[in-house]
């Protein structure tokens, strides 16, 4: 499907190090859908860069509320105050969306461009559009099967299909039957790899539940009547934090005995698995995401530099957190960063 001979072996993790000797939190602040903001990252690293100011724009699908990306963008901002760049940050969760977002990224003649691809054959043309104009394009979170066939220059993430493999291994252990995989959007390819691969090593049935991920109460609602009509599903796998949490709500409702697992953290997350309302997470480090995706255009730009030499991604997750190190974890995730 893809000619690249590296395509044709699984993809070999690359340990993604930090060039900054630390790394300072900046400024919190949450996305909105479809709102651009200027952002100044306060209480940057003292190792600040002296290289003349760039214009970078972060492109997400990020959905109203969704708590996750507010991490990968204190990622972004902290790498923005290290490498004196004026970061732009915008989303919209639809495709055509993100793509005129880019688009309007290319007519401020940004300095680099870091997108999501969700929903890659959507943004295919306008992210030719900026090579055209000469602007470098780097990927994170969603698209590691297409960065290279869109001709980005890097992309830092987690494999979501290996991700899923993993999480399903993990419920064999569990001794798990039967699992639900909870998608809340449709047509979002990492989602859908998710699941695949939970489907592709877990020993038991999986069915994919869909649900509408901006509305909450109605995820709630979805969920708890597939649980009260199937009493024996014994975990729910949900794809998202604030979905995990409230999965718990629905397990309570339907009075099943189900167990819940997820992908992606966040504070109320980790207190979850601390009391057990959670088993455990899949961790992908957003935080990490949103930093190398701005520190490797900065990098680019002022020394030729390009994570995995334009061959493999760099891989940030997949990571467990479970009972045994969720303490490690939570400091972090209290402020925000993992």
């Amino acid at each position: 499907m893809e000619s690249s001979p590296f395509r044709s072996r699984r993809i070999a993790p690359i340990v993604a190090m930090a060039a900054a000797a630390a790394l300072t939190l900046a400024g919190c602040s949450s996305g909105s859908g479809g709102k651009k903001a200027e952002e100044s990252a306060d209480g940057a690293s003292a190792g600040k860069a002296s290289t003349p100011q760039m214009t970078v724009a972060l492109v997400t699908h990020q959905s109203p509320g969704d708590t996750f990306w507010d991490i990968v963008r204190k990622g972004a901002e902290a790498a923005a105050a290290k490498d004196n760049v004026k970061l732009v940050y915008s989303a919209d969760p639809s495709a055509g969306g993100q793509a005129n977002l880019v688009q309007n990224a290319i007519d401020q003649k940004v300095d680099g461009i870091a997108v999501t691809l969700a929903k890659p054959d959507a943004l295919k043309d306008v992210i030719a559009k900026a090579k055209t104009a000469k602007i470098p394009v780097v990927g994170l979170n969603s698209g590691v099967s297409d960065w290279q066939k869109l001709g980005l220059l890097e992309f830092f993430g987690q494999d979501e299909t290996v991700a899923g493999e993993a999480l399903g291994k993990r419920l064999n252990t569990a001794g798990a039957k039967k699992a639900v995989c909870v998608i809340q959007e449709q047509g979002n390819i990492g989602l859908t790899q998710r699941c695949d691969g939970v489907k592709k090593t877990f020993t038991g049935s999986t069915e994919v539940l869909y649900v509408n991920g901006t509305d909450m109460p109605s995820v709630k609602s979805t969920i708890t009547a597939k649980l009260t009509q199937d009493k024996a599903i014994d975990y729910v796998v949900t794809l998202g934090a604030p979905f995990a949490l409230t999965a718990g709500q629905s397990v309570t409702d339907a009075g099943s005995k189900a167990k819940v697992a997820t992908f992606d953290l966040n504070k109320d997350l980790t207190t979850a698995i601390s009391k057990g309302t959670v088993e455990f997470a899949v961790d992908q480090q957003p935080y990490l995401q949103g930093y190398l995706a701005i520190d490797s255009l900065w990098l680019y730009k002022n020394n030729g530099n390009y994570m995995g030499g334009g061959e493999a991604p760099v891989l940030t997750g997949p990571a467990f957190v479970d009972k045994t190190n969720v303490d490690a974890v939570a400091a972090f995730a209290a402020k925000g960063t993992r």
